[in-house]
């Protein structure tokens, strides 16, 4: 998979261990792409430490959260989350960066690393069939996912640049789209953690139709 400048091919073309961002609601999925607007110092510092090496960054949610939404270093995290690079940096000039990490594959937390930083690093098993690009895209009912989208936006008022969306490929469509849709954190995560393409376009078909059928609010933020 080439994101970037970077190809990313062999369980060797990625670290054992990454910087984590635990962000609630924050879905990154291969080959999508998620702005970041970075003020904390912890994230500042890791960002830089990213920035100096191999740009990867580890995206998270939390396991569960409450309603502030804060996350601590003792905070309980998913199990899966995406390797992410950034492929796209700027400095405002009040201290904030502005981010766009681009996914690369799915990784399993394994064991948190001790460090004096000021951040989390967890050791990572990678999922390498991510890296592939032949083969993902089989099965994918295009038309069903382009037309739950379609009524999604209907239902909301909202347009989109249509044009750009048909000459997506399957892999990248599902998971722009999946990105895209305003779902609560628990159906993020599942749709992450949907087991190959295929099944994460369905679900996220079968999320759109129920929340259309009835209250927008019990499945979209």
């Amino acid at each position: 998979m080439q994101v970037g400048n970077a190809r990313y091919i062999r369980r060797q073309d990625l670290p054992e261990i990454v910087p984590v961002f635990p962000l609630t609601g924050g879905l990154l999925l291969p080959q999508g792409q998620l702005p970041l607007n970075i003020f904390e110092p912890r994230y500042l510092s890791m960002f830089d430490l990213a920035l100096s090496g191999n740009r990867l960054i580890g995206m998270v949610q939390p396991s569960h959260h409450d309603e502030t939404l804060n996350v601590s270093e003792i905070t309980p995290l998913s199990n899966i989350g995406c390797i992410g690079r950034i492929t796209s940096f700027s400095e405002t000039g009040d201290g904030r960066y502005l981010v766009a990490l681009t996914g690369v594959c799915r990784m399993r937390l394994i064991s948190e690393q001790r460090t004096t930083r000021p951040f989390r690093s967890f050791e990572i098993n990678p999922f390498l069939g991510d890296l592939r690009d032949e083969g993902q895209d089989e099965g994918v009912d295009r038309t069903a996912l382009l037309k739950a989208f379609r009524d999604y936006l209907d239902a909301e008022g909202l347009e989109t640049e249509w044009e750009h969306i048909e000459q997506a490929s399957n892999l990248a469509l599902v998971n722009a789209l999946s990105m895209m849709a305003p779902f609560g954190p628990a159906e993020k995560q599942a749709l992450l953690e949907a087991p190959d393409l295929k099944s994460r376009a369905e679900m996220f078909i079968a999320m759109i139709e129920f929340a259309l059928a009835g209250d927008p609010g019990d499945n979209l933020q």
